[in-house]
């Protein structure tokens, strides 16, 4: 055995469908595309969920609800983990600015404090929206409310 009599071995190898050249090769003709429609002709590409023209799943399914495009969806902290907040970096003015730097809320969150938990000290708290029940917690506390 040497390099110039290496074969693969009997029938490893198959050689490719020659497809389009001429009557005599068998594959002539319509080139193995059968006859006419979308299928046989060049640049055909069926599209996603296409099925065979029958009502794709996706229209046959009912539609339901309505999502509103002008629905605020706020990043809720309640009192007692402003409270842990507050304990944790020592700080009694609270704004989004400060619970972004500490990696509370994104970059584009809007803030709602709710009312679950109990305040030990006043704190100063500047934020989007505030529950009645957490407004009434943090100025019963000495605390300030503002909603910016």
């Amino acid at each position: 055995m040497e390099l110039h009599n290496l074969r693969p071995a009997e029938g490893a190898v198959k050689r490719r469908k020659r497809i389009a050249r001429g009557q005599g090769s068998g594959r002539g003709g319509t080139s193995t595309r059968g006859h006419k429609g979308a299928k046989s002709r060049s640049g055909y590409k069926r599209k996603r969920n296409f099925e065979g023209g029958q009502m794709p799943l996706q229209m046959r399914l009912p539609k339901r609800g309505f999502k509103s495009p002008n629905r605020v969806e706020f990043k809720v902290i309640n009192i007692d983990e402003l409270q842990s907040f507050a304990d944790k970096y020592n700080v009694s003015d609270i704004t989004p600015d400060v619970l972004r730097s500490k990696g509370y809320i994104g970059k584009t969150d809007t803030v709602k404090i709710l009312g679950r938990g109990e305040l030990t000290g006043a704190l100063n708290v500047k934020v989007h929206a505030f529950s009645e029940s957490a407004k009434a917690s943090i100025e019963s506390k000495g605390g300030t409310t503002e909603v910016i």
